[in-house]
């Protein structure tokens, strides 16, 4: 996919603005340090396009909330090899002036607050990130990390389940200022062939609470499964399904890994439309 260069990256919501009319954004998840930083870094730059709503990456950690086998084993891969979060922040800078799509954050409460909250957010600031997902960190307790996200010009984006109650989804969404990352389904992420039948409803609801645009994630895989989402979801986040194509191509280096995800992230925007 071939890389979109701008002096100045997207927002999220410059992002999501200009996909709009264009079909649904994709959101690729990139492990970083997976099998090393040198290709996390080569991947982002290829998966980086005018349709890629935002590129998720995830901070490697040792128990992951829903993650499933796909993506834990990515991430136990990094952690043997004693990654570091100042490693990933600097390649994040070193890469963000060449990807134009904005750079999202997902990791453990736990690595913030070891790191110090108010620390990562500005040097994730400083590295290019525009936007920070904390999975184990949901309201009220969200609240104050939301207000320190935000004052470090960053943007907040948290998780709804299909079981998560009305009252509590309002909660979420108004924490939510970049957008509202919606599961498909609850329980750990994985592709599976088909996405539910009441998904459309869901989104639907969400959408009268949050004028948020609304990512849809968690067994997302095929062109299909986005040519579904498109008329009632803003984006598609896929995450399992990149982490193997990865997997399939690490023993041909960095470069056939980066030009494998983008053929494969190219092939799930080619949905007929």
């Amino acid at each position: 996919m071939p890389s979109v260069r701008a002096a100045t990256r997207r927002t999220l919501a410059d992002s999501f603005a200009a996909i709009r009319d264009r079909g649904i954004g994709l959101i690729p998840f990139v492990p970083a340090g997976y099998p090393d930083l040198a290709t996390t870094a080569a991947v982002l730059e290829a998966i980086d396009g005018p349709r890629v709503a935002a590129i998720e990456l995830g901070f490697p950690f040792s128990d992951p909330i829903a993650d499933g086998p796909v993506i834990q084993q990515a991430f136990t891969a990094a952690l043997t090899k004693k990654i570091k979060v100042s490693e990933i922040l600097q390649m994040a800078k070193t890469i963000s002036s060449r990807v134009s799509a904005p750079l999202v954050a997902m990791l453990s409460y736990s690595i913030v607050f070891r790191h110090g909250p108010e620390k990562f957010f500005s040097e994730a600031r400083s590295a290019g990130f525009s936007g920070i997902i904390i999975p184990d960190l949901p309201p009220p307790e969200a609240e104050k990390t939301c207000r320190l996200i935000r004052a470090a010009d960053l943007d907040t984006v948290l998780l709804v389940a299909p079981t998560t109650p009305t009252q509590r989804r309002r909660e979420i969404v108004s924490l939510c200022s970049g957008f509202v990352y919606y599961l498909s389904v609850s329980g750990i992420t994985g592709a599976r062939d088909q996405i539910p039948p009441n998904l459309a409803e869901n989104v639907r609801q969400l959408k009268e609470m949050t004028d948020r645009p609304i990512a849809v994630g968690f067994g997302i895989s095929k062109s299909q499964h986005l040519a579904s989402l498109a008329p009632f979801a803003d984006a598609a986040i896929v995450g399992s399904a990149i982490v193997r194509q990865m997997t399939d191509s690490l023993p041909q280096g960095p470069q056939a890994v980066a030009h494998s995800v983008a053929d494969f992230c190219r092939n799930l925007l080619s949905y007929p439309r």
